[in-house]
């Protein structure tokens, strides 16, 4: 039998929804353990997510109903896991982001929240995304080395031709074509990114005040920062790419709203971590700078791929910008994520970095 429960969901009376009706109707899979490691509530997200009934759940040790981090909360903690490999109690297997939150009031007793990053995986099924990247850049490599030479062919043949719309058209054609197999290259690098303590104030100042002067010119690029923030350990010119990137996708994100407007935000996370290998514990990663906007986001059909190279959402775009900073975001220990927040919602991109050590 399960244990007293203090912490218990009231009903509503008189028509309002109480707090076990508003628990229930959470979108998000949520579920309450109790001091014993034992689960107390869940709701019919996680009823969902993990192909179980709450009657099932309640009062089974958390461990039996899904498989967790071993270096999660314990003792009235909080820990926050990304790509969290998860197995639930019928076999299967789910990729998923997860937070562990303390009920300051109730020791012992917490909430735990988790969000399918990948969907059911079964074992050995499911292409690695490290694997597919490293495909990308052999295959960008590949490409790089076979079609610029004859380029270079057919530019030089091109200027033989003599002044003329056609050879004109043709050499700007292929200096087009040459710039971006120069952007695909940036992908063949796979030596180790250096990386330095480094206050990114300065840096996002310099990134924003080069946005204003150019693409940004007649946006609104507002700053909301914890001014407490301790240095992260990053790649300077790296970062600097990634962030002006993000800025110049927010500003065409909002070029046709109305009061469009872009938000540089950065806050320190505790208990934010990436897992990089399986099993390992997760690095902290509490350094967070979020670019937003109040456009219109990415089409729902391409948002989980939007870092995959040639995804993009717009017409005219190549689908290597963001490939290339979730890359360099990567290679620099972090992470990078994309997410529409908040109510009217906005386009949130968010890096996640390590702190420097002190």
């Amino acid at each position: 039998m399960p244990p007293p429960d203090p912490v218990r969901l009231a009903v509503g009376g008189r028509g309002r929804p109480g707090l076990a009706e508003l628990f229930a109707a959470l979108p998000l899979a949520t579920v309450l353990v109790d001091p014993d490691d034992r689960v107390a509530h869940a709701n019919a997200a996680a009823e969902q997510l993990l192909n179980v009934s709450e009657r099932l759940m309640l009062g089974q040790a958390l461990a039996a109903v899904l498989t967790l981090p071993p270096d999660r909360a314990e003792g009235g903690g909080s820990v926050a896991v990304y790509d969290a490999d998860v197995r639930t109690p019928r076999g299967g297997r789910l990729r998923l982001d997860l937070t562990e939150t303390a009920l300051p009031d109730h020791p012992g007793w917490r909430v735990l929240t988790l969000r399918d990053v990948g969907g059911p995986r079964r074992l050995g099924q499911g292409a690695d995304r490290a694997g597919g990247g490293r495909a990308a850049y052999g295959a960008a490599a590949m490409l790089a080395h076979e079609i610029k030479n004859p380029l270079s062919g057919i530019r030089g043949a091109a200027q033989l031709m003599g002044p003329g719309e056609l050879p004109r058209l043709i050499t700007a054609e292929v200096d087009r074509v040459a710039a971006l197999i120069d952007r695909m290259q940036d992908f063949t690098d796979t030596r180790p990114l250096p990386c330095s303590p480094e206050n990114i104030y300065p840096l996002l100042a310099h990134a924003r005040g080069l946005a204003l002067a150019g693409f940004a010119r007649g946006f609104r690029v507002e700053e909301r920062y914890d001014p407490s923030l301790p240095p992260a350990m990053v790649n300077r010119d790296a970062l600097l790419q990634v962030v002006i990137n993000l800025l110049k996708n927010a500003c065409e994100a909002i070029r046709d709203v109305r009061d469009g407007d872009v938000t540089l935000v950065t806050a320190y996370r505790h208990g934010v971590g990436i897992r990089h290998a399986a099993g390992g514990p997760p690095s902290p990663l509490p350094i967070e700078i979020a670019v937003t906007d109040n456009g219109p986001g990415a089409p729902p059909d391409i948002a989980d791929q939007l870092f995959d190279p040639f995804v993009s959402g717009r017409p005219e775009g190549t689908g290597l910008g963001l490939a290339l900073a979730g890359k360099l975001v990567r290679d620099m220990g972090g992470l990078i994520q994309y997410a529409r927040e908040g109510a009217p919602p906005r386009t949130v991109f968010r890096l996640l970095l390590p702190r420097a050590a002190s």
